[in-house]
């Protein structure tokens, strides 16, 4: 898919930055930023390291401000919006294009003088490469000044001059290096040759409008050390790289091409020539990093402490990796694609950290011991352990991971964390009013915006799926008694799921049967999931029919499914303003794109596959395919407003939501 935008659009400051470009280097760090370059959230950066694969996540480098001389005219090329609401300088007025190559590129023209700025990150380390080129055919040389503007803080915090001490740094041959006062890292600055002048000073009192928009503070002051001054003869090329490691920026031509190619043969893996598909596959790479094992859970692990596990980010800017998040992504990211050595390295690594049959919900920034409150990532664990055998044959893994699985079949009966336990009748109850454990979790303080505590129908429809699966893989290592065993246990639960389940008032499935036996007769899109997953667990197909008609009718969107019915009073058809106004919205209405997958798999087994039901699933999720070219460019956002026309919200780039499509796309709509 051709990300490519003129003159025009890059001139018009509004759309410009309502366009991200992401950068990541497959440990957890990243650097983006809008086309224009103004930063308009404090995540980010031309350089957010991670200390601590995949956390520990500091914006080193914020930016570049640039300007090129010529002759005695000088021309900023950045762009800025400083408090109270002045955009200064305004770079963007002199920018001609930007486009995705496959790094962002940007090109300014002042006077028939073209320059173009490539901005790239080598995979596997703190490393930011950023280079500037004057096109042959400008009619004179020029001179191009840099001010790195510094932050050295934790993504998540913004920096103000008058609560901290400026950096310390010093100035060599071709490297300049900065330190924090606490320590925490080093900024390494290498050059190509620039005259470098000293010029400490602080920028003061950036504006990030996306962050004033959620509601948190915005301003944030920046360091500048020094100026560096290049001399460009044109058709010459100078570089700058920041990286927490001295580097050498004479050798940036040589990590340019390296990545190129590697990002090159990761494309040419992609069986689909469809531009759209290219450039989930392409993006699908972006969620895939590798997780350091700290010492204590290294020794809980039984793992060399200076292992390294593959693991899923959850999105870009702000999540780490979740268990839930990591299962629900595993198949599209990593089966689709084939890269089976990951998937299997994910489903080990997650199989380490079970506790009383769970998974983790998710591995804390700091290194801390992981939490397990979640009810369905293990049963999404089970699932992906179950395409995986699927899509590889692998045995030997199989046998591996088999005694887990019955390990997990065996807690759920026995009881685990947070009261979650089979019932008499073979379903799954969990949690109570003061827990969230479904993907529904926003939560704030105390209070729980959508309590699902009792038995939530996706986690039926789990469970059977997951009991179906182990019962299948009992077979492929000669354990007849866990097959028999699971295969009772299934075949109770899915007739109480049957018999309890069923709304007939509304003609779809209840979302949630209470501790006290209620049900909650909310229109949600979790009961795509009983029709959805490999075993699905509603057996009448009149009532699946009638699940799909409702469904479609009621949540349906281009991008995806609300949360929530419009025709319920609780319904929140806007995602904005305070953490408040968000997360009590949050599941109330909004659009989740990664639901797109299960709606796709359930309509098709549901309508079959015939060419007008492909066609017609095509256009009714036809937005997802034109929002890789906006918001976050090659990516898809994690929610959407409930209410047309829909606009992006939350993360620009989610890992369920580009997994979910990119599967679908190669497997349901598009086998290969």
């Amino acid at each position: 898919m051709n990300f490519s935008f003129d003159a025009q659009l890059c001139r018009d400051l509004n759309e410009s930055i309502s366009r991200e470009w992401l950068e990541t280097n497959g440990i957890g760090g990243f650097a983006s930023s809008t086309l224009c370059g103004q930063n308009t959230r404090r995540y980010h950066g031309l350089l957010i390291a991670s200390l601590r694969p995949p956390t520990h996540r500091l914006v080193l480098l914020s930016k570049l401000e640039e300007a090129v001389i010529i002759g005695d005219a000088r021309t900023e090329l950045a762009t800025n919006l400083f408090a109270p609401d002045v955009t200064h300088p305004g770079g963007f007025e002199f920018q001609t294009g930007f486009r995705l190559d496959p790094f962002p590129v940007s090109t300014f023209t002042i006077d028939g003088t073209q320059i173009e700025k490539t901005v790239f990150m080598p995979h596997g380390e703190n490393t930011v490469v950023v280079r500037y080129h004057l096109d042959e055919s400008s009619p004179q040389s020029i001179t191009l000044e840099l001010r790195p503007l510094v932050a050295m803080r934790d993504y998540h915090s913004l920096l103000r001059s008058d609560n901290t001490s400026q950096p310390s740094f010093t100035i060599e041959e071709n490297l300049i290096s900065l330190s924090s006062d606490d320590n925490a890292a080093r900024l390494y600055l290498s050059h190509t040759g620039a005259n470098v002048t000293t010029n400490a000073a602080w920028y003061k009192d950036f504006a990030y409008t996306e962050e004033q928009l959620r509601g948190f503070d915005f301003h944030e002051d920046l360091f500048n050390p020094c100026v560096l001054a290049f001399q460009l003869q044109p058709g010459e090329t100078v570089s700058l790289i920041a990286s927490t490691e001295p580097r050498d920026a004479h050798h940036a031509g040589e990590l340019e091409g390296r990545e190129r190619a590697r990002r090159a043969d990761e494309l040419e893996r992609c069986p689909s020539n469809d531009s759209h598909v290219q450039a989930l596959w392409a993006a699908s790479t972006d969620y895939l990093v590798r997780r350091d094992v700290d010492a204590t859970n290294a020794k809980t692990q039984n793992l060399a402490t200076d292992t390294q596990l593959q693991t899923v980010i959850a999105g870009y800017h702000w999540f780490a990796d979740w268990g839930r998040d990591t299962m629900i992504s595993l198949p599209g990211l990593t089966l689709t694609t084939q890269r089976y050595d990951s998937a299997r390295e994910i489903l080990l690594a997650f199989a380490a950290y079970l506790d009383k049959g769970l998974i983790p919900n998710n591995f804390p920034d700091l290194g801390d011991a992981p939490s397990y409150n979640t009810v369905d990532a293990t049963l999404w664990f089970v699932h992906a352990v179950g395409e995986y055998v699927r899509h590889t044959g692998d045995e030997t893994t199989l046998r591996t991971l088999f005694p887990r699985l019955v390990e997990v079949i065996k807690w759920h009966i026995r009881g685990t964390h947070n009261h979650t336990r089979v019932d008499v009748d073979g379903l799954v109850r969990a949690g109570d009013a003061h827990v969230q454990l479904t993907w529904m979790d926003a939560k704030i303080g105390d209070y729980v915006v959508t309590p699902r505590s009792g038995r939530a129908v996706e986690i039926q429809a789990l469970w059977f799926n997951a009991l179906r699966t182990v019962e299948h893989l009992a077979h492929h290592v000669d354990d007849p008694d866990t097959a028999q065993r699971c295969d009772e246990l299934a075949t109770r639960a899915g007739e109480s799921f049957n018999r309890l389940f069923w709304n007939a008032d509304k003609n779809c499935l209840y979302d949630c049967i209470a501790d006290d036996d209620t049900p909650d007769a909310s229109v949600r899109p979790n009961q795509i999931f009983a029709l959805s997953l490999p075993y699905p667990i509603l057996t009448d197909d009149t009532k699946a029919r009638a699940v799909i008609d409702t469904v479609t009718q009621e949540l349906l969107t281009p991008y995806g499914l609300r949360s929530l019915s419009p025709n319920d009073a609780r319904y929140r058809g806007i995602y904005q303003g305070d953490s408040w106004a968000r997360d009590t919205s949050y599941h109330q209405g909004t659009i989740w794109a990664w639901l797109t997958g299960g709606f796709i798999s359930a309509y098709l087994k549901v309508y079959g596959r015939t060419p007008d039901t492909l066609a017609h699933i095509r256009e009714a999720t036809h937005g997802l395919r034109a929002h890789l070219a906006d918001t976050g460019l090659g990516h898809i956002s994690e929610i959407f407003d409930g209410d047309a026309p829909h606009t992006p919200r939350g993360c620009v780039a989610q890992a369920w939501s580009v997994a979910e499509l990119l599967r679908c796309e190669l497997e349901e709509l598009n086998p290969v």
